[in-house]
């Protein structure tokens, strides 16, 4: 990943997105290391990272994480996600930080040398467009080395750099894992960094 001296950067971590990508490759984030890896390359101003949270009586898997991303240099942005059975009795959670994400890269850009989002999302691909003509360069980390590819052929074309999830892991790999299995089979929930492992999680 190529940064500039002095570049002022943000990273946008659309945190489903990632944990998504991070599991079909077999790893773990760490996300100390990966605050670490992104200080050491440019002037990093702020890094955001936005996860829906079901909010029930239960223990969610996903405080753990977000409490210490909250401590511990992130911006954490959150909102209540939606629970519901599907039409084949599954429990699913409905959740899109989408919005929240957009807002905050397009308020920031006159602020940004380059932003860094995390997602292969292609309703960001416009977002993307309106950040670039603000004078933005914008680098989108996904993979296209899962099985389908997380990124979406027109975020790629547009982000003025495509940087490969897999290439970069090793700066901020906490543990190997095995990769995802099929839908039909279940995934244990190994650490709080796994948040979305016990459901599926649609972004919509």
């Amino acid at each position: 990943m190529h940064f500039l001296p002095n570049e002022r950067t943000a990273l946008f971590i659309d945190g489903a997105n990632l944990y998504s990508a991070s599991r079909n490759l077999g790893f773990d984030v760490d996300y100390r290391n990966l605050l670490e890896f992104f200080r050491s390359k440019a002037h990093l101003l702020r890094a955001y990272y936005y996860s829906a949270v079901l909010e029930t009586d239960e223990y969610s898997p996903l405080k753990p994480l977000t409490d210490w991303l909250a401590y511990n240099g992130y911006t954490l942005v959150t909102k209540p996600a939606k629970e519901y059975t599907d039409a084949t009795g599954r429990r699913r959670v409905k959740g899109s930080m989408d919005i929240e994400l957009a807002i905050d890269m397009l308020e920031l850009a006159d602020k940004l040398d380059h932003a860094v989002l995390f997602s292969g999302d292609s309703d960001f691909r416009r977002l993307v467009e309106a950040v670039q003509r603000r004078g933005v360069r914008v680098s989108v980390v996904s993979s296209i080395r899962t099985s389908p590819p997380m990124i979406a052929d027109e975020l790629r074309r547009q982000a003025d750099a495509f940087v490969e999830l897999a290439e970069i892991a090793p700066q901020f790999t906490r543990r190997q894992v095995e990769p995802r299995a099929p839908r039909s089979v279940a995934t244990p929930r190994q650490t709080p960094a796994e948040p979305f492992a016990d459901s599926s999680h649609d972004a919509a």
